[in-house]
């Protein structure tokens, strides 16, 4: 088992089920993004540079949009974290939240748009 694999299943199953669909989509989004493991928590590569990250913490999971996420159009407004970072943005979610798949997905195309 992977480090990602081992990280998620030590999660809470609501954490382990946001985190999961932020890879999914990640992965169905781009199938040259690759893994890995940094800072003990998982991020995603393109040729190289992290785009995403992705963790968890006692009241909310993380999808952290890394590289230009500032400059992505967020026109479903998911971003509701790192506005005061120039290049970041991040979409923090509770236990009892829903995203939009769709969504997400499109935010995570327009992402890696802005970085290739």
């Amino acid at each position: 088992m992977d480090k990602i694999e081992e990280y998620l299943n030590a999660l809470p199953e609501w954490q382990k089920k946001n985190l999961s669909l932020f890879r999914t989509l990640i992965h169905e989004a781009s199938p040259s993004v690759t893994e890995d493991f940094k800072w003990n928590v998982p991020v995603f590569l393109v040729d190289g540079k992290m785009i995403f990250a992705m963790s968890a913490f006692k009241a909310h999971t993380k999808y952290n949009f890394i590289a230009n996420g500032a400059l992505v159009d967020d026109a479903n407004h998911l971003f509701n974290n790192g506005f005061d970072a120039k290049k970041s943005r991040a979409i923090d979610l509770r236990e009892d939240a829903i995203i939009d798949r769709a969504s997400l997905k499109a935010l995570i195309k327009a992402s890696l748009d802005k970085n290739f």
